[in-house]
């Protein structure tokens, strides 16, 4: 029992924003990191791209979300979604 919660406290987390929700149970988030460019030291904002496993399809497009690293579940994902920072707010469209 002591080695499964240790295990659970050594996986990473990360905090992103879902660009793509068209899969069946599974989310694409972008996460943003800025870094300090080595030689030129002007501050850059990099970009990465995770497929994360949504079981409950609860995550949609813009929503943040923190996502959890966990056994390779297909040839893509690694990560699976631990919950919803923030929802995204729906912007109906405007009829012309």
């Amino acid at each position: 029992m002591a080695d499964q919660v240790t295990s659970e406290r050594n996986k990473r987390e990360l905090v992103g924003e879902v660009v793509s929700d068209k899969m069946t149970k599974t989310i694409v988030v972008e996460v943003a990191r800025r870094i300090r460019h080595p030689r030129y030291q002007k501050v850059m904002t990099t970009y990465k791209k995770f497929y994360a496993h949504d079981e409950k399809s609860e995550a949609g497009v813009g929503d943040k979300v923190r996502i959890v690293e966990s056994r390779p579940l297909s040839k893509l994902k690694r990560w699976r979604l631990a919950g919803v920072v923030v929802k995204a707010t729906k912007i109906d469209k405007v009829e012309v």
